[in-house]
């Protein structure tokens, strides 16, 4: 009886001293992350958000140690994440692209955070702008948070349109304006009976779509609606647009040499270029400036919101730390600062956005059209990305035949309505 309790108790001591090893020694997360950034722009320090971030949490959670592999081009990045998958060694936590987040989400590869979201005191999704949030989420279930986004304004080259006496159109301006300011500036300047001078260059007709109201899909990507009356709208005015230039294409490098009134660019690229270094590098020989996107004669200033997402493994061995971890990079106000002061790309969370060293950053130019108060209004009229698995297909599909129609190859008349029947064929595959 005795040998017997002696026994349970040695048990139960090496059980004791057993759990006490475990917990003392040391937890090692892994972050999977790109090199570079999200948005095809420059950028000087690839890291430098990411490391930070890694200090301050270990800092805040003696014992664990945060780890990532450097050096992985954006190219790659997708098909080394799908490795680490696949072999079972994938990170606690990982960035992920947008058009990799419905492969992972459906394959429950990536955890469902709204048990941690619901029981997280210190969480609150309101901080975040609606379209920047809601991208993360499937089928009304969170899956991802945001970490940075950027959205599409509209490049006005401020020097061409003062030559021309034109005043900067103002963040309430509409179609009608900008077809308007393109006829006035389209026109031959050299005299060899060759418009040589545009009024725009690059606005597609997706953009158009966004800015006139169009959705286009229903949102689980089983119907489209290219026969709204306001899609038709929107044809017509491209249609319009694209008279302007008298048949002539418009090319890139006339609107780089400042030939050109409006473009639209990310805001990506306009924090790479507008301020010194790089605004010496291109875009140096006139001055220029960005506007919100017109407004559509049925819709409003809308564009979308691309954003880049940050998940968590649903085998992690750490959920809570994971769930730190996570917040750590999406959430936190210090790294949402970070990412205002040190990256090309936007802050998802509202309070950094409209906040004092916001305004000071975006200072660079007291001429500037566009305030921290445009920006948020842009990002809060927002829309997402549609992210159902057939979307690519059906678009180049549907790229193809609009741009026809645009050009005047195949007559507008009922082509809408054979494009719609066409596409929601091909959505039933």
């Amino acid at each position: 009886m005795r040998k017997k309790f002696f026994v349970g108790i040695c048990a139960a001591c090496l059980i004791v001293l057993v759990a006490a090893y475990q917990m003392s020694r040391p937890v090692t997360l892994t972050i999977g992350i790109f090199a570079g950034n999200n948005w095809d722009v420059p950028q000087g320090e690839p890291y430098a958000i990411i490391d930070e971030v890694i200090k301050n949490f270990e800092a805040e959670n003696p014992g664990v140690h945060v780890r990532y592999v450097s050096g992985i081009k954006k190219e790659d990045y997708s098909e080394w994440l799908a490795e680490q998958f696949v072999a079972g060694d994938e990170p606690d936590v990982f960035f992920l692209p947008a058009d990799d987040f419905n492969l992972y989400a459906a394959a429950d590869a990536l955890m469902n955070l709204d048990d941690l979201i619901a029981r997280d005191e210190n969480f609150s999704a309101d901080v975040y702008y609606p379209a920047a949030f809601n991208f993360g989420r499937r089928e009304n279930t969170s899956y991802a948070l945001p970490c940075e986004s950027t959205l599409t304004f509209m490049f006005v080259n401020k020097t061409l349109l003062a030559k021309e006496g034109i005043a900067l159109p103002k963040n309430d301006w509409t179609w009608r304006d900008l077809l308007d300011i393109c006829r006035k500036v389209t026109r031959d300047t050299d005299g060899d009976g060759v418009p040589d001078q545009f009024g725009c260059y690059d606005y597609s007709w997706q953009q158009a779509a966004v800015a006139n109201g169009v959705k286009l899909f229903r949102d689980d990507g089983r119907t489209s609606y290219f026969a709204d009356e306001r899609m038709e709208e929107t044809v017509k005015f491209l249609m319009e647009l694209r008279a302007v230039n008298g048949g002539h294409e418009v090319s890139p490098k006339d609107f780089d040499v400042g030939h050109v009134a409006f473009r639209p660019f990310t805001f990506a690229e306009y924090r790479t270029y507008k301020p010194y270094p790089w605004r010496i590098k291109k875009y140096s020989s006139f001055e220029w400036d960005c506007i919100k996107m017109p407004a559509g004669f049925s819709g409003g200033h809308f564009s979308v919101m691309n954003t880049l997402l940050v998940g968590m493994s649903s085998r992690t061995r750490h959920r809570d730390l994971a769930w730190a971890l996570l917040k750590k990079i999406c959430y936190d106000r210090a790294t949402q600062q970070l990412i205002l002061e040190k990256s090309q790309a936007l802050p998802v969370r509202r309070d950094v956005i409209l906040s004092a060293e916001a305004r000071e950053i975006f200072s660079w130019d007291s001429s500037s059209a566009v305030t921290p108060a445009d920006i948020s209004d842009a990002m809060d009229e927002a829309g997402m990305p549609f992210k159902f698995k057939s979307y690519n297909a059906a678009m180049l599909y549907a790229d193809a035949e609009l741009n026809q129609i645009i050009e005047g190859v195949v007559p507008l008349t009922n082509a809408l309505n054979k494009l719609q029947t066409e596409v929601n064929a091909r959505l039933q595959y």
